[in-house]
């Protein structure tokens, strides 16, 4: 498969040169890693708990059976695994054979799916056999009939028939011979990803080794992540950020604890369980933990440092945390196609900065712009645009968002609206120009819900918005035109929506309007909407 390739030759040479780019691949730093501590802890799950040496032999095994079924350099392979060790062997293994990964969110559903995999050209799909009672093998033998290109579904914990038994796999075959491995161009794409979507359906971001390795070095350093840490990650592995926990361990040398249903409760015990030091969230997990109404009785005098980002976390849930918990608390700036691009420092006053997502990490440079690309006077609100060694490669197939997202010297656009706040570089996020809800980090653009919505046979006009919430950012409105005669009640909104699309991009609450504020040319005006409604509450 070919590939635009935004990054400008001048840029990567640089890279090279300063040292930031050190063309080394993952599963290179996995080997160093099991052969200088092969009997030491690197992942433990719900299910069991695994050492570098004994991750290195099963992702050498794993490639051997993705290789045996018919999987070979180019082929793309998504993977749709939640907080599991399966996840890693899975993902670590297509580098070994040339393959690129595709993550995907364990909550995403057919229709999201279908999209995705027939976009990348998946060749293959991996999935669990029941995650959250949810059947995916059932799901998995819908899509194979959908998708014309993909050829081979890979289930975890039993397959039946019809697909790859990925644990019968890995009992089976040996690790994969030399003559059979692949030597991946640091510089080619290994792996992929979808955006949330935020012009209608999703993109797919490129990444490198290179550009992959070195976000992953420089948050460790600047969080001064050592061997000694433990992580907690309860994040999605699915997402960028979760998948950036597990290389974070393995380059470190640390060990990490995977949760893989969320709740405040689970999270504590196995903080004070696992003596965790090192936590990425969202805001909303915050708030839910310090929320537990049993809080003061878990031991978390372990917690080193807990990094916020996703959303904008509200100013008096940093300071509740900064008053009731341990650790050091980082609120960062970051997203697929840059990785971690912002955040604030052990160094920093915590009243100074607290509300903004810090300065500039690294390598890495930042503008604020206007629309045509131009730097806007300090202290203005314009467009943050970012560059440097962590960001992606461009977006497969679609040339009019690379056009629109990259601008002359190799800057990248990244839609979210922030200015300057003092001398010393901190950036305070004032907005998006992107019409994306953000529930409690997760991000997802409206109109794909808004389409099924409208074969809804009550509906004449439906849109969503996100209304502010203090603890998850934003809830999901549903505000909706009835067909005359006709009423639409939340459960009936729901009812129809689940089990097309994940939970989390399900309507809250529904409110009726006679007609939708628009443009001229039709299209909603999303800003009213959401302050129609937000008076609607207020006055209620």
């Amino acid at each position: 498969m070919t590939y635009q390739i935004m990054l400008e030759p001048e840029l990567a040479q640089s890279y090279k040169a300063r040292g930031l780019w050190t063309g080394e691949t993952f599963f290179e730093v996995l080997a160093r890693k099991a052969g200088a501590h092969p009997n030491r802890e690197v992942f433990a799950d719900a299910k069991g708990r695994i050492t570098y040496g004994a991750l290195k032999d099963r992702v050498e095994r794993c490639a051997e059976f993705l290789r045996r079924i018919g999987i070979g350099k180019g082929d793309v392979v998504t993977i749709q695994l939640p907080n599991r060790i399966d996840f890693p062997v899975v993902f670590f293994a297509l580098e070994l054979i040339g393959a690129v990964a595709n993550k995907v969110n364990p909550d995403f559903r057919a229709r999201e799916l279908e999209y995705i995999l027939k976009f990348s050209n998946s060749r293959a799909y991996v999935c669990p056999r029941e995650f959250k009672s949810f059947d995916y093998v059932a799901m998995a033998r819908e899509l194979k009939k959908a998708v014309p290109g993909l050829r081979d579904i890979v289930v975890a914990g039993g397959a039946g028939e019809g697909a790859h038994d990925l644990d019968a796999g890995l009992a089976d075959c040996p690790p994969v011979a030399p003559q059979h491995r692949v030597e991946i161009d640091p510089d080619a794409i290994f792996r992929m990803a979808f955006t949330s979507g935020t012009t209608g359906d999703p993109k797919c971001v490129l990444h490198s080794p290179n550009s992959t390795l070195y976000a992953g070095y420089l948050l460790n350093e600047d969080m001064k992540v050592t061997e000694s840490d433990v992580q907690l990650i309860y994040l999605p592995i699915g997402l960028n950020w979760g998948y950036f926990c597990l290389l974070q361990t393995v380059m470190a040398g640390c060990r990490a604890v995977l949760l893989e249903r969320f709740s405040a409760r689970a999270a504590l015990e196995l903080i004070e369980k696992e003596r965790v030091s090192y936590i990425a969230t969202a805001p909303a997990s915050i708030v839910a933990m310090l929320n537990e109404p049993e809080l003061s009785k878990y031991d978390v005098s372990s917690l080193r440092v807990v990094i916020t980002g996703g959303a904008s976390a509200a100013i008096e849930t940093i300071r509740d945390y900064q008053a009731r918990m341990k650790g050091h608390l980082i609120e960062l700036y970051g997203m697929l196609e840059t990785g971690f691009h912002t955040y604030t420092r052990f160094s920093d006053d915590p009243q100074k900065v607290n509300g903004t997502i810090g300065r500039v990490a690294g390598a890495l440079e930042l503008r604020i712009v206007d629309d045509s690309g131009n730097d806007v006077p300090r202290g203005e609100i314009g467009e943050i645009a970012a560059r440097g060694p962590s960001v992606h490669l461009g977006y497969h197939n679609n040339p009019s968002a690379n056009a629109g997202a990259f601008i002359e010297g190799g800057w990248f656009r990244t839609g979210d609206l922030g200015r300057y706040v003092d001398d010393a570089g901190n950036v305070q996020i004032t907005g998006r120009s992107k019409e994306i809800i953000n529930r409690g980090g997760k991000k997802f653009f409206p109109r794909e819900v808004e389409e099924i919505l409208y074969t809804h046979p009550k509906i004449l006009h439906a849109a969503m918005v996100g209304i502010p919430d203090k603890r998850l950012g934003e809830r999901n409105c549903l505000c909706v035109v009835p067909k005359p005669g006709q009423a639409l009640t939340l459960e009936e909104a729901v009812g129809f929506l689940k089990g097309q699309v994940a939970d989390y991009k399900l309507p809250e609450m529904v409110e009726r309007f006679d007609e939708l504020p628009m443009t001229g040319t039709g299209k909603i005006r999303r800003h009213i909407l959401r302050d129609l409604v937000t008076a609607r509450m207020g006055a209620g």
